[in-house]
């Protein structure tokens, strides 16, 4: 299903969006040494609610997962990239930590994730990936306008990821979002200009480049959901929400 959104629902994805960037921010700035993922978790659960919003991933029990998620928020640490599950563990100095997050306010959905090193100790290595995780989804906005085609975000993508050497998997990218979390179209993470489904004005498009340092394969923890880079290298994640005018790129999932 691909949804073309009205000017009223533009509205309400604005404020769906705000409200998953302005989470968002908060929960950086509380991620320090020693807080427990739970803790995230917790705290995002009670800022949703404040809100009078409510969680895409509570309830979320795709194919490829075990179950429904049963948690607020994704917490993926180190060497985990997608659907991070939150569990008993206390951050430590260093962590290359993404969190991902979505929330439906008002009959809309929006969707972002953001990736950051805990603490004071940052590696050059996480800090250039996430870099060109930022660079690759700013590329793909640039492009993003009334009748590009899918496939100019993909290849805006993997050059950035590719430029950078990093291995690019395509089981998973970015996806349309409205009423519902996921939707049609898919966004590869590359791809081929000129290709794929394309663009119009009220269109929403959660596009989300994230890599791992030194292959393109997953693996599934035992949690049945937290995916892993099968060598157990470090992964980055970064998402935005973007809806589609006759200007180009709004992106709905900036901290105000």
């Amino acid at each position: 299903m691909i949804e073309i959104l009205d000017s009223d629902q533009l509205d309400r994805a604005r404020d769906a969006g705000a409200l998953v960037g302005r989470i968002l921010q908060t929960l950086k700035v509380r991620a320090r040494v020693g807080v427990n993922l739970l803790e995230l978790d917790r705290w995002t659960k009670r800022m949703i609610e404040d809100a009078g919003a409510t969680s895409c991933y509570v309830d979320y029990a795709p194919s490829f997962g075990r179950g429904p998620f049963g948690h607020h928020l994704c917490t993926a640490v180190n060497d985990a990239v997608l659907h991070g599950m939150p569990h008993d563990y206390a951050l430590r100095d260093g962590d290359l930590l993404t969190l991902d997050l979505a929330v439906t306010l008002r009959g809309i959905s929006a969707d972002a994730a953001i990736s950051f090193v805990v603490g004071t100790t940052a590696a050059s290595a996480d800090l250039a990936m996430i870099d060109a995780t930022e660079r690759a989804l700013a590329a793909a906005i640039a492009v993003a306008r009334p009748g590009a085609r899918i496939g100019d975000l993909s290849q805006a993508i993997g050059a950035v990821l590719s430029a950078a050497g990093y291995p690019i998997n395509l089981e998973f990218g970015g996806h349309g979002i409205g009423s519902t979390m996921h939707q049609d179209p898919h966004i590869a993470n590359d791809g081929r200009a000129g290709r794929g489904y394309r663009l119009r004005p009220g269109l929403l498009l959660a596009i989300e480049p994230w890599v791992m340092a030194d292959t393109d394969v997953l693996v599934t923890d035992a949690d049945g959901w937290t995916l892993r880079s099968a060598t157990g290298c470090r992964t980055a994640h970064t998402e935005h929400t973007i809806a589609i005018t006759d200007a180009g790129a709004e992106v709905l999932t900036l901290a105000p």
